[in-house]
C-alpha cells in the first residue's frame, strides 16, 4: 500500500486561504474523504497532511482530523518558530502521536535570507529534542540559503518540498540543478518529489517537461532518500490525483526502472521511516 507524503485539508474561507486562487477549483473544502475517494483506487492507505495557513489553531485542526481517520498518518503542522515560547508550542503539539514536523511557508518570505535569521535558527534548533522533522518550503532563489540553514545542523532531518519549485514551464535548469546536487550532498536532507505541476505550463504539459528535473533529483537524492507527494488539493491546479500520481509512477518504473523494493520505498516506505509513521 503506497503512502502520500504531502497532502493538504482546509474548510475554504477566503479571509483564511488568502493565497488561493480567485475562482479557481481550490475554492471548495478540501477534506479526508474527498482525498480518501481518489487515493484508495490507486492503492493508498493514507497520507501525512502538510499545514495550508500558518496558525497554531490550524495545527490543531489538523490533528483533530488525524484523531478522526486513521489514514492521516501524521500532521505536519505550522509553529512561529521566532516566539519566545516556541518550547511551549513545541511541547504541546508534540505530545500528539500523530504531530511529526514543522513547516514554515519560507518561499512566501520576501527576505531570501529568512532561513537564516538568529530567531528562526533558534527555533528550529529545538526541533531535535522534541524528534521532530522540518519540511523546507521554497523557490530556487531561495536555495543558497537553504544550503547555509541545512548545514549548520547535521542531526536534524530535513525534506525539501517540491523539488524547490524549478521554473519547469521555462524549462530552466540551472542554477537549480548544481544547487540540488550540492544540497543532496548533506546526509540529512530528503526530498519530496511533489507540486511539480503547478510549476508546469497550466494546460497542455507533457511527461517530457518534467524529465530533466526529475533525472537531477533522482541521480542526486537516490532510492532513499525520495519520496511521491500529490500535493493535493493545490494539484488540481493543473492536474487530477490520478494524473501526478500517474506522471511519478511512469518515471519510476520506466526511465528509473525502480526494483518492486525500490517503488515501495518512493511509493510509501522512505516517507514512513522520515516521519517515524506506520
Amino acid at each position: 500500500m503506497h503512502l502520500d507524503s504531502h497532502q493538504h485539508f482546509w474548510r475554504y474561507s477566503a479571509a483564511q486561504y488568502p493565497w488561493i486562487p480567485v475562482g479557481s477549483v481550490l475554492q471548495r473544502d478540501g477534506l479526508p474523504a474527498d482525498l480518501a475517494e481518489l487515493q484508495r483506487p490507486l492503492g493508498f492507505a493514507g497520507s501525512i497532511a502538510v499545514q495550508a495557513r500558518q496558525s497554531l489553531a490550524e495545527s490543531h485542526w489538523l490533528l483533530g482530523l488525524a484523531d478522526a481517520d486513521s489514514r492521516i498518518k501524521g500532521v505536519v503542522g505550522w509553529v512561529d518558530l521566532q516566539s519566545d515560547r516556541v518550547e511551549e508550542s513545541l511541547a504541546e503539539l508534540a505530545a500528539h502521536p500523530k504531530f511529526v514536523g514543522v513547516r514554515h511557508v519560507v518561499q512566501d518570505e520576501p527576505d531570501d535570507r529568512f532561513l537564516l535569521r538568529p530567531a528562526f535558527l533558534r527555533g528550529v534548533a529545538r526541533l531535535k529534542q522534541f524528534g521532530l522533522r522540518y519540511d523546507i518550503l521554497i523557490y530556487p532563489k531561495q536555495l543558497p540559503a537553504a544550503l547555509e540553514f541545512v548545514r549548520q545542523f547535521p542531526e536534524q532531518p530535513f525534506v525539501l518540498d517540491h523539488i524547490a519549485k524549478p521554473f519547469i514551464r521555462d524549462g530552466t535548469l540551472a542554477p537549480w540543478r548544481e544547487q540540488i546536487r550540492e544540497l543532496a550532498q548533506f546526509p540529512n536532507v530528503l526530498c519530496k518529489v511533489s507540486g511539480m505541476v503547478t510549476e508546469a505550463k497550466p494546460v497542455g504539459w507533457q511527461a517530457a517537461d518534467f524529465r530533466p528535473y526529475l533525472d537531477v533529483v533522482f541521480a542526486a537524492f537516490g532510492e532513499d532518500r525520495l519520496m511521491f507527494g500529490s500535493d493535493w488539493p493545490v494539484c488540481l491546479l493543473a492536474g487530477s490525483y490520478e494524473q501526478v500520481f500517474r506522471l511519478a509512477e511512469d518515471y519510476v518504473v520506466n526511465v528509473a526502472q525502480y526494483s518492486p523494493a525500490a517503488q515501495a520505498k518512493f511509493f510509501g516506505g522512505n516517507c514512513a521511516k522520515f516521519y517515524g509513521v506506520c
